[in-house]
Parts: structure tokens; sequence; C-alpha cells
């Protein structure tokens, strides 16, 4: 997929039809679209969530070859610590062969702990790290999937990023680390977005029923590039936003499309005994993929992707690391 030229026209859904009956939407405001985008050009990249080790990512690189999904990213919910050695390298050179990001979540979580407040109707602290040794657990998962060659790390607590983000600066991680904010725990206005930016995050998962004004609001303070389910999960809602794809590139850029999968049960932490449903999904979820771009390419807004392989965020705005 390529830019599309200047003056092409972007769609919106059934703006003709609607047109012609008198019921024209009201023209975008100028004023509304991000001004930001992805160094080295692109508005937007695309996500595979939920990838869950080496088997589902076959199925992953497979179908999108066949189906021509172009993945930028793909990332895994499960943890470094529920894959082996041997698991993480082959995930790696997998991806490092078709030049996408791999990105692995840190854990252990709050809701796999031991605390009942988690399962509250409140649900407590969610899916933080309780403790000093689910920090340590966080920064030994961190450490051992660097250097077994993973780029990106995926975090769900806010002291866990600073942590990794002062590891980074500090050398004990690569310096190249990307710090990626899960959407369990994404924030929901603008200053809580900057505030994640500071304490390190290279791309922020906000919740998928953000609308598009609040991505404008959130694109007034922070280039941080966004991450946003195009279809989400149903334990993150079950939204499915496929006719809002360009409004939302064209609000929130520089953005992730991420395509997950609702009315699918849930497969964290993965073992064997959910092979079938993983890999089944891990197919769909490609699929889904197929089906946003073609929406897109129909509406004359599949312009502006950014080009494959590209990974990092650009300059960000980080909080002071004292000495």
């Amino acid at each position: 997929m390529t830019d599309a030229p200047a003056t092409a026209a972007v769609r919106r859904p059934g703006e003709p039809a609607l047109t012609a009956l008198g019921l024209a939407p009201p023209a975008p405001d100028p004023a509304d679209a991000s001004p930001h985008s992805f160094p080295g050009g692109g508005r937007w990249r695309t996500e595979i969530p939920s990838c869950e080790g080496p088997e589902a990512l076959g199925v992953v690189l497979k179908e999108s070859s066949r189906l021509d999904v172009p993945i930028h990213r793909i990332s895994q919910g499960s943890g470094v610590w529920m894959l082996s050695d041997a698991e993480i390298t082959e995930m790696v050179e997998a991806t490092a062969e078709r030049d996408i990001e791999l990105c692995l979540f840190t854990g252990p979580r709050g809701t796999w702990d031991i605390g009942g407040s988690t399962r509250t109707d409140s649900g407590g602290a969610g899916l933080r790290a309780r403790g000093h040794d689910a920090v340590a657990g966080c920064v030994e998962d961190a450490v051992r999937a660097t250097e077994l060659g993973v780029k990106c790390l995926l975090v769900a607590d806010e002291g866990v990023l600073w942590t990794l983000h002062r590891a980074r600066a500090a050398g004990l991680l690569p310096a190249d680390t990307t710090l990626k904010v899960s959407a369990l725990v994404g924030p929901v206005n603008p200053a809580s977005y900057a505030v994640y930016e500071r304490l390190g995050a290279d791309s922020v998962n906000v919740p998928s029923d953000l609308t598009p004004d609040h991505l404008t609001e959130i694109r007034r303070v922070s280039a941080a590039p966004m991450d946003l389910y195009i279809e989400a999960p149903d334990d993150l809602g079950g939204y499915v936003r496929m006719y809002e794809v360009a409004e939302l590139i064209r609000r929130g850029a520089p953005l992730y499309l991420k395509f997950g999968l609702a009315k699918a049960p849930g497969i964290y932490p993965y073992g064997h005994h959910l092979r079938e449903l993983t890999l089944a999904t891990a197919k769909e979820r490609v699929r889904r993929g197929r089906l946003a771009l073609d929406l897109l390419a129909r509406h004359g807004a599949d312009g502006g992707m950014a080009p494959l392989g590209s990974r990092l965020p650009g300059p960000l705005n980080r909080f002071e690391i004292s000495s």
C-alpha cells in the first residue's frame, strides 16, 4: 500500500447516497485533524495482538501473506514468563525475518496475584504490579526478553513503566527498546496520556471507547503514538469500529490500528489446552485486518501507511531522571 495522492478525495461511509437524499454530513473540521505522524512518514501502522506463541505467530504470518495484510507489530498478552527461551527466540527470528516488531508482555500482573480486590466490582488495583516482588518479576521478564532479542515490552503499571524507562536510560536495557502501555490501564484523558509519555511510554493503548473528540484532545498535548483496537475483545468492551477507521486515523495519528476479536473466549495465560482456539482466533484477527484495510481502500482513505519495518516513535517528552 502506498500513500494516496494529496488530491485524492476521502469518502465517508454512505456519503454519496445520503447526500443524494439530502442527508449529507457536515464537512470535517480541519482543526480536528492530528498534526502528527510517525518518523519517516506515515500516519498509521498495523498491529495483530494476542499472538501467544510461535505456532500462533506462524498462523498470523502465513495468513497475512495470503490476504496481503501488512503488519508493523505483533504483540502477545500472556507474558514473557509464559514462554521458554526457545519459544521467544523462535518468535524473535520469525518476526525479524519479516521486519516486524515483536512486543511481549511483562508479568506478573494483579489479576493473576492473590489480592482479592481485583475480583471485586471496583476492580481494585486491576492489572498493576502488587508489591516489590511483582515489579521485580516484570524487570526480570524485561531483561530476559531483551537479552533474547525482543525489542518491545508491554506494560500495565506506571511504576513498572518508569522503572523500565530508567533501566533503558541507564543501559540496563538496550537503548532502542520500546515500551508500550497496555489497553488494560490505558489513559482516558489528555492529562494522563501526557503523563504516560513522560514516564517513558513509546506508544500508549487507549481504551477502545474513546470518541474522536477525545483523540483530538489528546493530540493537542502529545505526539506519542497511540494504539487503538478497531475491534476490541469482549473484556475490553467488544466494540467494532470499522466504519470509523479513517476518522480515527485523521484524529489520532500517529495511530496503530489493532485488529482484535470480539465474541471470542479469553486465552490469557495461554497453554496447549487452548491451542485450537488460539490458532483459530489468530487467523481470524488477520482476516479482520483485511476487512478494515479493504474498507479504507473503498473510501479512498488507505494512503498514509507508515513504511513497513518502521518501529521507533520519534522524539518524545520525558520526565527528568535524577541521579
